[in-house]
């Protein structure tokens, strides 16, 4: 049989307990095959083609070419063919982790990164968060922080894996628009140091308004829990303490609304300082 691009298809994926299609579907479901193996699953056309502007490798890739657009058949074009698994429609149903992703689903290597091999500007802004859980909270950090500009976000002794399939998703992109970095706490605080980059904790207590800091400098952003903020030892590396005042009757906002918040201070308060001349 022959594809719309004209490469040979020997054999079509028909059945879901087919040896590829188990293997996907586990990588989906458990962090420790996908960090044992190194692989995670991205589903939909403009992901995909994230993962491979930002070089990340693709292990394997499925399709179904009668839900596929036309920009999604680039696809098979930046994919060596004999990584591509034609399915059909009915297993592509049931191995998607989410509608609307144009047919395709990949499994994909996980990139090494490390906070040694950051490229940082003159003066790095950076998101650190400490033991975030919920998938869908770092996700959408990581979204303002492609949308901000930043430098990298960091992820301090995480509770839930940065390839997780929900996580993927809420980013919508951003996962590999932005460089990720997962490490410990101790060895976040020492690089900062080691950097001159200001650390900046976002905490009620003992702490100023967040648009009376400068952060025109090179500063990190560290967000806590919801339910229980920042350990002490980030509350002591700390450079300053910020808030953002809470005028209502509750006293948190949702983890991702209030990094957006700080982060797009930083970027006004550095636009302003560029208009200036005072940067």
């Amino acid at each position: 049989m022959t594809t719309m691009d004209n490469r040979q298809v020997s054999e079509i994926i028909t059945s879901l307990q087919n040896p590829r299609i188990k293997h996907l579907r586990v990588l989906q479901q458990k962090s420790a095959a996908r960090r044992k193996e190194g692989l995670f699953v991205v589903e939909g056309y403009k992901e995909l083609m994230q993962c491979l502007d930002a070089g990340l490798q693709v292990d394997a890739l499925f399709y179904t070419p009668a839900l596929m657009s036309s920009a999604a058949q680039e696809l098979l074009l930046r994919v060596s063919s004999s990584r591509c698994f034609e399915v059909t429609p009915e297993v592509y149903d049931r191995m998607a982790y989410r509608g609307g992703t144009e047919g395709v689903i990949a499994q994909v290597e996980i990139p090494v990164r490390t906070l040694s091999g950051l490229t940082l500007g003159q003066h790095p802004l950076i998101v650190v968060v400490e033991q975030v859980e919920k998938p869908g909270n770092l996700g959408a950090i990581l979204r303002s922080a492609d949308a901000a500009g930043a430098d990298a976000v960091v992820v301090c002794d995480e509770l839930t894996d940065l390839y997780n399939p929900n996580l993927v998703r809420n980013s919508i992109g951003a996962l590999f628009s932005v460089p990720c970095v997962s490490c410990s706490s101790d060895e976040c605080i020492a690089f900062l140091k080691s950097k001159g980059i200001r650390i900046l904790t976002a905490q009620l207590q003992d702490s100023n308004l967040y648009y009376d800091t400068d952060m025109r400098v090179g500063i990190a952003l560290v967000m806590g829990t919801e339910s229980t903020g920042l350990s002490d030892k980030w509350r002591r590396a700390a450079d300053a303490h910020i808030r953002i005042p809470m005028l209502g009757k509750l006293d948190s906002l949702n983890v991702s609304v209030s990094t957006a918040i700080l982060l797009f201070e930083a970027v006004r308060q550095r636009t302003c300082a560029a208009e200036t001349g005072n940067s």
